[in-house]
């Protein structure tokens, strides 16, 4: 696990890098470079025009977007704007370096994320040339794809979550929902909002969206299998107690770490389901372990357990200070304190289920790329994505602790999707097998004949 690897710096030479700064520059000078070659290339067509809402998203994520993701970002762009337009010089000192921001931080899940996508468009590039499409026509869509699916995995992670969400003022709001590089990006999401900016782009083009989407099914599994290696460098996604050596991981303190100690197991704890007034029976105690040391027996009660952050529960931990935070159950014995550097410093095994997440996708990935030119009609191929994805996620979900029941049942809300999602393709299948057999994309080595060969 390694959340961030490092942090962009917030200024150079005394000029800041993202809102109007450095990297606006860049970009700016990069789209006149780009728009000169275009029409250098094809004039003032529709394919030079239609890189111009590309230009220009990226131009506003630079102003807007990115100043709010900094760490310690204190009004982002508008702050900018102030001072740049400012007369007053005791305007500009009033903001201390002390209280600039850290730097913008490159997380693990957002690089691996990054070569997801660089990774799934170099194939889906690859396999357009082969088949006589214009590499372009990926490249574009690949954009209009990224957006669709950030905002869509953002949105189903923030609709599940809205009240981690809820800040006291809109602008907190929207801050806390934009921090989507650090995490909180469900597949399910990711899937739905692509698909949408699919079908808009396929009918912008006059192109076949079944015929389109089987060229860049095997590229969505390469793309997934990057973004839970992603999820494992974030710390989410976690699978249950694994009692095989070979097989767990553990992890420092994160939210697997905390949903651990919630439960009060790097205590030494068994707990009971709450009961009604939300205190939990112990079920049993663990013979020398912190709460073994208090005094804690089995059948007592537990009312609450306050732990410290996750950033303070890192630093009492790397300190070993008997000054650290401490970690305090409410029983019905009175309240006991533990500090927080005698905790684990690691949780306990667990199953790496964004591994196993990960090995899923890429074999997915690897068995949609061979099946290609064997598809005998438009669609096969993406059928198939949508048949096997969700029989396996609804399995592996049931490893997965990090969810509960969704919508009074048992099944998470991922569960659901994957039942929801297998009915489609059900849907899909009979559409397909009703439709003479016909594929858009012949010109593969073989494909021809594979084709010809299913028809006989």
């Amino acid at each position: 696990m390694r959340q961030t690897f490092f942090y962009i710096p917030h200024e150079i030479a005394g000029v800041s890098v993202f809102g109007f700064g450095w990297m606006l520059l860049a970009w700016c000078l990069f789209s006149v470079g780009l728009l000169l070659w275009m029409i250098r290339r094809h004039g003032w067509s529709a394919e030079t025009r239609s890189v111009l809402p590309m230009l220009a998203v990226v131009a506003v994520a630079i102003c807007f977007i990115l100043p709010i993701l900094e760490v310690g970002s204190q009004g982002g762009p508008l702050a900018q704007l102030r001072q740049m337009f400012s007369s007053s010089k005791s305007a500009s000192a009033a903001a201390s370096e002390s209280e600039l921001p850290r730097g913008l931080p490159i997380r693990g899940y957002g690089v691996l994320m990054l070569l997801g996508v660089v990774s799934g468009v170099g194939l889906a590039a690859q396999r357009a040339r082969r088949v006589g499409l214009n590499p372009d026509v990926i490249f574009s869509l690949a954009f209009w794809m990224f957006l669709g699916g950030i905002a869509g995995a953002r949105a189903f992670y923030v609709i599940q979550k809205w009240d981690e969400f809820r800040r006291p003022t809109l602008a907190g709001t929207i801050g806390e929902i934009l921090k989507f590089t650090e995490g909180g990006l469900v597949v399910y999401g990711s899937l739905i909002g692509a698909l949408c900016a699919v079908l808009w782009f396929c009918h912008s083009r006059r192109l076949s969206a079944l015929a389109l989407g089987d060229l860049i099914a095997p590229s969505m599994a390469v793309g997934l299998a990057f973004g839970r290696i992603g999820c494992l460098m974030n710390g989410c996604c976690w699978g249950g107690a694994c009692e095989n050596p070979w097989l767990g991981i553990t992890f420092p303190p994160s939210p697997p770490y905390l949903q651990q100690l919630h439960e009060g197991e790097l205590l030494g704890l068994r707990l009971a389901r709450p009961a009604e007034d939300r205190s939990r029976e112990v079920l049993q105690v663990e013979e020398g372990s912190l709460a073994d040391r208090a005094g804690l027996r089995a059948g007592d009660r537990v009312t609450s357990l306050r732990y410290p952050s996750i950033d303070a529960l890192r630093e009492a931990l790397s300190q070993s200070s008997q000054s650290a935070p401490h970690v305090v159950l409410d029983t019905s014995r009175g309240p006991i304190s533990f500090p927080a550097s005698q905790l684990p410093a690691r949780s306990r095994p667990v199953h790496p289920t964004q591994i196993y997440s990960s090995v899923n996708a890429a074999l997915l990935a690897f068995m949609l790329w061979v099946y290609f030119p064997f598809r005998r009609r438009d669609g096969e191929v993406f059928a198939w994505m949508l048949t096997i994805y969700p029989v396996t996620r609804f399995l592996l979900e049931s490893i997965r602790i990090d969810e509960a029941g969704a919508m009074g049942t048992a099944f998470s809300i991922s569960q659901l999707v994957s039942l929801g999602m297998l009915a489609v393709s059900c849907l899909l299948w009979a559409v397909l097998l009703a439709r003479p057999k016909h594929v858009s994309f012949a010109r593969y080595p073989g494909a021809s004949e594979a084709a010809a060969a299913g028809a006989s």
